[in-house]
């Protein structure tokens, strides 16, 4: 592939495995309103969808539908006091940082999780201080897949995006990096959604493991 300055990562399923917490939240929530739990394997592949995806699956209930509002912001209440329960790097990602720094490639984060949540969580499973930058979804006016967070790390790497690769495990990353003329690359490792084809998303690689992207990259 061509040079490559930096590489930056989506968080949750790309990098850590959020699923847990977040699965936790929900079920919480849903015995407070007087419902069983879901299994954890129904509520997993939704994770990537966000507080949108998680309370449809809970509640059956979309934007713009009576009081979605208030059990996304209890469902948000929820997550937040208990952020670090079971998260965890995922072990292919850990390895592939560790590779990076080791070659002295500068990388960074960019997610639609909001600053409240990724601060600490990023922080508090010990990649704050090894990632060049965070760009959170509430960064910049505007979150993926729209350019502008990516291209917000870019320039706080000091890397001009084209010489950038964004790696995600959803659809919205493979747009957000081609909107902003990066290469882009999905991981099937992630949470991917319901009948995701993630070879339809245009990604320029999909892996499986950490050292096919090493390869791609010529640092393996």
């Amino acid at each position: 592939m061509k040079t490559c300055a930096a590489v930056l990562f989506d968080l949750d399923g790309t990098l850590i495995d959020s699923a847990p917490d977040l699965a936790a939240a929900l079920n919480r929530l849903r015995q407070r309103e007087g419902l069983a739990p879901l299994p954890y394997e129904a509520l997993r592949p939704l994770v990537g969808s966000g507080a949108r995806g998680m309370v449809g699956a809970g509640f059956g209930l979309t934007p713009g539908d009576e009081g979605f509002e208030a059990l996304k912001e209890a469902f948000l209440a929820e997550y937040q006091g208990q952020l670090l329960g079971e998260t965890q790097v995922f072990a292919q990602s850990d390895r592939l940082l560790s590779v990076l720094e080791a070659r002295n490639m500068p990388w960074g984060i960019v997610t639609n999780k909001a600053t409240r949540y990724a601060e600490p969580v990023v922080a508090g499973l010990g990649l704050r201080t090894r990632a060049g930058t965070l760009v959170c979804g509430d960064t910049t006016p505007h979150a993926k897949p729209h350019p502008a967070p990516l291209l917000a790390a870019a320039a706080q790497l000091g890397v001009p995006a084209a010489q950038c690769v964004y790696v995600g495990d959803d659809l919205r990353d493979v747009q957000a990096g081609q909107a902003a003329g990066m290469r882009t690359v999905a991981v099937t490792w992630g949470y991917l959604g319901r009948d995701a084809c993630v070879t339809d998303w245009g990604a320029d690689l999909i892996i499986e493991t950490p050292d096919a992207l090493l390869k791609w990259l010529n640092l393996a």
